[in-house]
């Protein structure tokens, strides 16, 4: 005979109590786990340095010589994290109306993969954002319609495509178009692999939104929009859930082999809703904002920084996300022992 079952008003509290009750017992039962193995480090690398720029903005992340930027890539290998993604800043007198040194065979981002590349061969996965906002003197992500004044989505296609075949052929494993053109997962699948770059995959930015979290991110690729313009008419609204669906479904349908979710933290819905939408990995950008947010409260003595920056980038897996693009890459997995 079964014995009498505890009542009901208390089992389940005490059951739930008693597996948190060790650190042992709460790592056994945990639900989500967060490896370095999920982790992608955003680095900067610009034209013109003489040694690495701080960026005040974002402390502890720099801009990169084409020397630090190795010593980097070689540390964080070291730590195990298993992917970066390089933005480039050209010299500023290289800007120009159609972003050309993203394209540019000999651009800093071209040659910041061929340097990571025959330093990690493929040991490491190496992304490239692949989009012209660094390059252009007006600072849009794409080429502007000298009749209207707006970003014109059509002309851009292109541009987008050489930028993507450039990369490829300088070293990149991935390329994230991160512009929100229109078909833009489209026409960069259809250059590289009439290129004969069937291999290298593509990540979109599938689901970015128009997010206030970006500022330092500005700073850090040392762009300002002219006229005090905005993207808003070609990056998501903040308000709306169900378009990110959509915008990822089209991407997908193009070819995108991952899709990105950006911001992270502050759309882990999203998150969640494309996780449970599509079988293709989801990754998601824990933003500039976001981690500028820990740094600042935390130099102030308000939180524990490091805790704080596991229990959010935590949250971001246990929302859905397998590939987790975050500055804190190379401490947290100094803190999970990569």
């Amino acid at each position: 005979m079964l014995p009498d079952t505890p009542p009901m008003q208390s089992f389940p509290t005490t059951r739930m109590r008693r597996l948190r009750r060790t650190p042992a017992l709460r790592r056994l039962v945990a639900e989500t786990r967060l490896s370095v193995d999920d982790l992608v480090a955003p680095l900067f690398v610009a034209d013109g340095l003489e040694d690495p720029r701080p960026i005040p903005s974002l402390p502890g992340v720099v801009q990169h010589t084409l020397d630090s930027l190795s010593k980097e890539v070689a540390r964080l290998v070291a730590l195990g994290v298993p992917g970066v993604i390089l933005f480039g800043l050209p010299r500023p007198e290289q800007k120009d109306a159609v972003g050309s040194q993203a394209f540019a065979s000999d651009g800093i981002v071209q040659r910041g993969l061929a340097v990571v590349r025959d330093q990690v061969g493929d040991s490491m996965v190496v992304m490239a954002d692949c989009c012209l906002d660094e390059f252009t003197d007006h600072g849009h992500c794409g080429v502007i319609n000298p009749l209207t004044g707006d970003v014109d989505n059509d002309a851009t296609l292109p541009l987008y495509a050489q930028v993507a075949v450039s990369q490829a052929g300088a070293g990149a494993d991935v390329v994230a178009p991160s512009g929100m053109m229109d078909g833009q997962v489209g026409a960069i699948r259809t250059a590289l692999d009439g290129s004969g770059l069937v291999d290298t995959a593509v990540m979109a930015y599938a689901a970015k939104y128009a997010s206030a979290l970006y500022g330092p991110f500005r700073d850090a690729v040392d762009v300002t929009i002219a006229d005090g313009g905005d993207r808003r008419g070609y990056q998501q609204d903040a308000r709306n859930r169900r378009e990110a669906l959509a915008e990822v479904a089209l991407d997908i349908a193009e070819g995108a082999d991952l899709v990105m979710v950006k911001p992270a933290l502050t759309y882990l819905d999203i998150i969640a809703d494309v996780r449970a939408a599509v079988s293709v990995p989801v990754a998601a950008y824990h933003v500039s904002g976001e981690y500028a947010m820990v740094c600042a409260a935390a130099e102030r003595g308000w939180i524990d920084g490091p805790a704080v920056a596991l229990e959010q980038i935590g949250a971001v897996k246990r929302a859905g996300a397998d590939v987790i693009l975050t500055y804190f890459a190379g401490q947290l997995a100094e803190a999970l022992g990569g």
